[in-house]
């Protein structure tokens, strides 16, 4: 055991939670709170999940996560985000070198189509006016004689309404036709809790309450309603995984992101824009609750 491990459950003991206590309470499978007592690292989903599934145990004992992970660091897996740097820095020289070589060619190809452009320019301009002219020069009969058509009506219209004047025009009222207004959905601002990991969003104006969650990135997720019940689907998901939570009969859904930066949450196919800036190591928990009805 490790001496990160060895404060963790000591912290656990003194708060009287068993493993299965903590895994209800941080939605953490018990292998890996486990294993992170131990300080086997190795069975984790992922390097990047170390230090989150630590964060979250450390918040449910009430320990200070930031102070924990600076304190041990020496003891954590080091992240591989190094080592995908370097490599794209590699792949970034030989990819500006090709990029020379294909500016040259095309700037050879431009100076070409240049010398040529002027001439076509001048050719579709003289065309064009040609065309417009004739259209105006064949069109011009055309409205002679339809306003000539249209002074006899006038004249008739006038006679007809002078050779009875004591009968005036009847106009009908016009009818209004009400404007039905439609209900739109409405998110409010998102509010940060206190925690620090927790924001809270009002739903309103509208009958539905679908939640969509889209996996971009290693991550676990969990969903579960107002009185703590799971809904939908829970656990770890990779990239391209999609979860989906029909909500319509609850009053609040909150999900829960090990991995905030790789998950995209969204509510009757509208996207939440996440209040507070997250990282892969940022855990969130987002509440989307429904407004009561007016």
């Amino acid at each position: 055991m490790t001496e990160l491990g060895n404060r963790l459950k000591e912290a656990r003991l003194s708060k009287g939670f068993s493993l299965d206590d903590l895994q209800e309470k941080t939605k953490i499978q018990k292998r890996y709170l486990s294993a992170i007592e131990e300080g086997n690292y190795a069975v984790m989903p992922g390097t990047f999940y170390v230090r989150a599934f630590i964060k979250q145990y450390a918040e449910a004992v009430d320990l200070d996560a930031h102070e924990l992970l600076e304190t041990y660091k020496s003891e954590l897996p080091t992240s591989k985000v190094a080592e995908t740097l370097g490599t794209g820095a590699t792949i970034e020289q030989g990819s500006q070198s090709t990029r020379r070589t294909t500016v040259a060619k095309s700037m050879g190809q431009s100076k070409k189509f240049s010398e040529v452009m002027p001439k076509f320019v001048v050719a579709l301009f003289i065309i064009i006016a040609v065309a417009v002219a004739a259209f105006l020069m064949l069109k011009q009969p055309d409205n002679n004689g339809v306003e000539d058509q249209k002074e006899p009506a006038k004249t008739q219209e006038n006679s007809s309404v002078a050779k009875d004047p004591e009968k005036p025009a009847k106009e009908e009222p016009k009818k209004e036709t009400p404007k039905k207004e439609e209900a739109t959905q409405k998110l409010s601002k998102g509010e940060v809790g206190s925690d620090g990991v927790t924001t809270t969003y009002t739903l309103s104006k509208t009958a539905d309450f679908k939640i969509r969650v889209d996996v971009t990135g290693d991550n676990w997720i969990g969903l579960t309603d107002e009185s703590g019940a799971t809904i939908g689907e829970s656990g770890m998901f990779s990239a391209g995984d999609k979860i989906e939570a029909d909500a319509k009969d609850k009053k609040s859904v909150r999900i829960r992101l090990g991995a905030a930066a790789n998950g995209k949450i969204f509510v009757n196919g509208k996207e939440v824009k996440l209040v507070t800036p997250v990282t892969e190591q940022t855990t969130q928990n987002i509440v989307i609750k429904l407004a009561e009805k007016e």
